[in-house]
């Protein structure tokens, strides 16, 4: 399928300042020069234009004649551009029907629809990004925060890569010194010492897990968390939401019940991409509707990351201690007691306080915008286990190379000990053999087809 000239429209669809059909492959010129006429020598686009450089003309339906729109034609040669092929880019005007036509007329002549992802894909497989910086396209484009973009640019640099290709090279060095002395035992061709690799694997093994520490944070720092306010109704939870995203998004009333369905929406919270979840108000419900809103929430607690269970100081305990409890007893919580500019709430902190020992109780008055610094200093801390900012300069974020780095770090331990137990040499050198593709994997320097399909399915039709 590499042989093939592929095409796709690379903009969202809709009307908007530019839309960009984008064309990649082996006949990505000739398709270009039956399409387009330059308006500077009023000929089809000519094969010996250079590279790098915009084209201003029209994009002309060849068998007629007829204009579709005013476009300006990037031009790309191989191997310099995005997917490593020749590359041409129709810069068309933001409308629907121009760029729906120009890939129309590209597909006429001879490209092909792009798969999703299929250009990042030729990319990898063309050499021009390693399969984390691959991966890393997709998170820059998903990225909601400063620092989640931030992650995803360091591994779009190759900063991942680089560690992770260091750490492969060391290895194989020592494989390809257990390798002669299997080859050639009585010939002393390398100067092989017991004692000086295991002084390197320790070595390898201690970045490795550092790289696997990181890993649930840059995790959290590429998917987001789920953080779902419960409580009693009129206790704040709407006007909570509200206020954390900083628009109405939710109705606020003095009636209880008026949330009945789920809210769901997106917040920045200290550079923590959230889904921020209001829901029902937890009581006995008075109709079928409220029902089911009660339920969704009971079905949402067990799938957040954290709960904020909201109470308010001037009604006091509505709930039971023990439901409270129930509720966060098996997740990370924080019970916040709000409307402190009403009552203080220091009775209904010290009731808690006796039942409830492990999770963090707060005041705060959303009204009056109390606390709300604190609950997100709070939230960060308990998200990242007290580690409130991204220190260390790199982090893993992909459950994949989690895993990658989990089965690297046991065939390591393996072959320590291994050499501990003075194992034969070729069992040794299987166990680094098996760390060094599970290294592999990560970058795309030994994965399956399986795996990289996987990947590029989750991209869009045109990146």
């Amino acid at each position: 399928m590499l042989t093939d000239t592929i095409a796709a429209i690379a903009t969202p669809i809709g009307e908007g300042g530019i839309g960009i059909v984008r064309v990649s492959g082996q006949e990505a010129f000739k398709i270009a020069s039956r399409v387009f006429k330059q308006v500077k020598k009023g000929i089809s686009w000519c094969k010996e234009n250079e590279s790098h450089k915009l084209y201003y003309g029209y994009i002309v339906e060849p068998e007629t004649g007829i204009v579709i729109d005013q476009v300006l034609l990037g031009v790309m040669r191989s191997p310099h551009s995005y997917t490593g092929e020749d590359v041409v880019e129709f810069n068309c005007h933001g409308g629907v029907l121009p760029v729906k036509k120009t890939l129309e007329l590209v597909l006429i002549q001879g490209a092909r629809l792009a798969e999703p992802g299929e250009f990042t894909k030729r990319a990898f497989l063309n050499g021009r990004l390693d399969l984390t910086q691959a991966e890393a396209v997709l998170d820059v484009i998903r990225a909601k925060t400063e620092e989640s973009l931030k992650l995803a640019a360091s591994h779009l640099k190759g900063e991942l890569a680089r560690t992770i290709n260091q750490l492969m090279d060391r290895l194989l060095g020592l494989l390809a010194l257990i390798e002669v002395n299997i080859d050639f035992p009585e010939e002393n061709l390398a100067n092989f010492s017991p004692a000086e690799a295991i002084e390197l694997i320790q070595e390898i093994l201690a970045k490795v897990n550092d790289l696997i520490a990181t890993a649930d944070h840059g995790k959290i720092y590429r998917e987001g968390m789920r953080i779902v306010i419960v409580g009693c109704p009129n206790v704040g939870k709407s006007s909570l939401l509200n206020v954390l995203l900083q628009e109405k998004r939710a109705i606020v009333t003095d009636l209880p019940g008026t949330t009945r369905d789920i809210i769901e929406e997106s917040v920045n919270i200290n550079g923590i991409p959230v889904r921020l979840v209001d829901t029902a108000g937890l009581r006995a419900p008075e109709n079928i509707v409220e029902e089911e809103g009660i339920a969704r929430t009971h079905a949402l607690i067990q799938q957040a990351d954290l709960i904020l269970f909201m109470l308010a100081s001037d009604t006091g305990l509505e709930v039971d201690l023990q439901e409270i409890f129930d509720l966060v007893k098996d997740k990370k919580g924080i019970i916040l007691v709000n409307k402190i500019d009403l009552v203080p709430g220091d009775f209904l902190v010290s009731r808690l306080k006796e039942k409830i020992k492990d999770t963090p109780i707060m005041k705060l008055s959303v009204k009056n915008k109390i606390g709300l610094r604190e609950l997100k200093d709070k939230i960060t801390e308990i998200v990242l286990n007290g580690q409130v900012k991204m220190t260390v300069p790199l982090w893993v974020s992909n459950v994949r190379h989690k895993i990658a780095l989990i089965r690297a770090r046991q065939s390591l331990e393996d072959s320590l000990t291994g050499l501990e137990n003075n194992v034969p040499e070729d069992l040794l050198a299987i166990d680094l053999k098996n760390a060094w593709e599970a290294l592999g994997e990560i970058t795309g320097t030994a994965v399956s087809e399986d795996i990289i399909n996987r990947i590029f399915a989750d991209f869009c039709v045109g990146k």
